[in-house]
């Protein structure tokens, strides 16, 4: 790994994949043929204060279902790109969208989709328990897993270095 806490005082965008990584990657199947997926109120907390604090948060993920836009939209997500095949693609529109470049990004990802984007964003990260080629391109691997903080883990590093994580807004959803 990298020495990755000297790239983050440029960061004000934080991208992340939903399953995996939001969530535990464990989907259950509905009678119904829904599919439900646990996340955690830390990391939605983290996230949430993260958007409060004018930072970036994107959501870039293969999967689609009504509940994760539910929830990433709860939380003032508003870059919310579900069912997407090509992230890197996405990654470069919203580059330009924003007139933003690599060092200013944190991509977490978990598995071999989000391979190609770790390899363009600023500080690629992911949790403990990514594919192993994952954790081979990553500036930092989280001691969380997916599912259990691992957002919160790389936005509260963030925060706290750019002295924006305990301040009097924080007390408050």
């Amino acid at each position: 790994m990298k020495n990755y806490k000297a790239k983050l005082s440029k960061i004000n965008t934080f991208i992340f994949d939903f399953d995996g990584v939001l969530s535990d990657g464990m989907v259950l199947l509905t009678e119904e043929g829904g599919f439900l997926r646990r996340t955690n109120v830390k990391d939605g907390y983290a996230m949430q204060l993260a958007v409060k604090k004018e930072y970036r948060v994107v959501i870039i993920s293969g999967a689609k279902a009504e509940g994760m836009y539910k929830r990433l939209y709860g939380l003032n997500i508003k870059d919310v790109y579900l069912g997407v095949s090509n992230k890197l693609k996405v990654y470069e529109e919203l580059k330009e969208k924003y007139d933003i470049n690599d060092e200013e990004i944190i991509y977490m990802g978990d598995d071999i989709p989000d391979y190609e984007v770790m390899r363009n964003a600023g500080v690629a990260v992911c949790p403990a328990d990514a594919a192993t080629e994952i954790k081979e391109i990553s500036d930092y691997i989280s001691d969380k897993k997916g599912g259990e903080g691992c957002a919160r883990d790389i936005i509260e590093q963030t925060l706290k270095l750019h002295r924006k994580w305990m301040n009097n807004d924080a007390y408050n959803w």
